[in-house]
């Protein structure tokens, strides 16, 4: 059994609600602004993606289950198999071209790695890369 690590990323994007919705909900194209986010492939059913993470010479395989989806405010989703994760995108409405998007990830560090890695370290990094990769998703969505 791992270690379960959590992170959190908030950024406000200078478009609606809706765009932000609808760019985001594009996850195959995750990997253009999610730097270690190899592959997402949307399997038969469209609740269900098979993805591929690749950092720090490790490569990690899962399918992940959104769990809710309410259009314009929220997706949560869970892993099915591979690497346990779990995790939910919330969008919030500031003003008619403002939109507030907070990240929140989970995972479990698997045990071999678990007691090779400093979690402090280990969160400080994933927390960066994910706050980056959420303001590459705000450029996207801005410039179009």
């Amino acid at each position: 059994m791992g270690k379960w690590l959590e992170h959190s990323v908030t950024t406000e994007i200078q478009a609606p609600v809706g765009r932000v919705w609808e760019v985001w909900s594009d996850l195959e194209a995750m990997p253009r602004w999610m730097r270690w986010i190899e592959s997402v492939v949307t399997l038969d059913d469209p609740d269900l993606t098979d993805w591929t993470l690749a950092a720090q010479g490790f490569r990690f395989h899962w399918k992940a289950r959104i769990t809710e989806r309410v259009n314009s405010q929220r997706l949560h989703w869970e892993s099915v198999g591979g690497l346990p994760t779990k995790g939910a995108v919330r969008f919030y409405p500031l003003g008619p071209d403002l939109t507030a998007v907070k990240l929140t990830v989970s995972y479990e560090l698997p045990g071999a790695l678990a007691p090779l890695m400093e979690p402090t370290i280990m969160g400080g990094i994933v927390t960066k890369e994910l706050q980056a990769n959420l303001d590459r998703f705000r450029d996207l969505v801005e410039k179009g």
